[in-house]
């Protein structure tokens, strides 16, 4: 069974993140931000980042197009704001970024970086992660303090810190979708987005 890592950058120094890179081997690290900016860590910025992750002998592979969290167009929102993951998780674009990270990780160590620490609430593991997994690959969170993190312990916590189970599972009746609203203030996405 293949791995992938997940990272995510917070508020974390360089030297410290590239130090969790180097601490778990990595070859590779997959942005895999919608917007690759940080307005308050601008290291993370996604040129000073390339540049420094490359000095750091590894490569550096922008895929926020294809395995971003807020995607470009109104038909993978819904009312609310939330991110259909079921529509997106169809698209072509979509799983064509899929098929570049299972071709990489044939061949490499390979991390999807997104910017929280805590991977519960972030794309990178309810998407991106979850239809890896689907497809027989096994995902590991790198923590802020340097511990992995297998997936099966926060699907473990998920479903302790689950209400009782009721007739039906939650799967049928919860949609999948992003956990908050990624909507700026402004409003829904308009229809020239698509």
């Amino acid at each position: 069974m293949p791995d992938i890592y997940t990272i995510g950058h917070s508020n974390q120094t360089l030297d410290e993140f590239l130090r969790l890179l180097t601490l778990h081997r990595l070859d590779v690290l997959v942005d895999v931000r919608s917007a690759p900016y940080s307005k308050y860590t601008t290291q993370f910025n996604s040129a000073p980042l390339k540049t420094s992750v490359t000095a750091a002998g590894l490569k550096y592979l922008y895929l926020g197009d294809e395995l971003g969290g807020r995607p470009k167009g109104v038909a993978f929102y819904d009312a609310d704001g939330h991110v259909r993951y079921d529509r997106v998780a169809e698209s072509p674009l979509f799983l064509a970024g899929i098929t570049r990270v299972e071709s990489g990780i044939a061949r490499y160590r390979v991390a999807l970086l997104c910017s929280e620490e805590d991977p519960s609430g972030c794309h990178r593991r309810l998407l991106v992660g979850r239809v890896l997994a689907g497809r027989g690959t096994a995902v590991w969170h790198i923590r802020g303090d340097g511990r992995l993190q297998p997936e099966g312990d926060l699907v473990a916590a998920a479903a302790a810190a689950a209400p009782q189970a009721t007739l039906f599972a939650l799967e049928d009746v919860t949609p999948w979708r992003s956990i908050r609203s990624v909507l700026p203030k402004n409003g829904q996405p308009s229809s020239s987005d698509s």
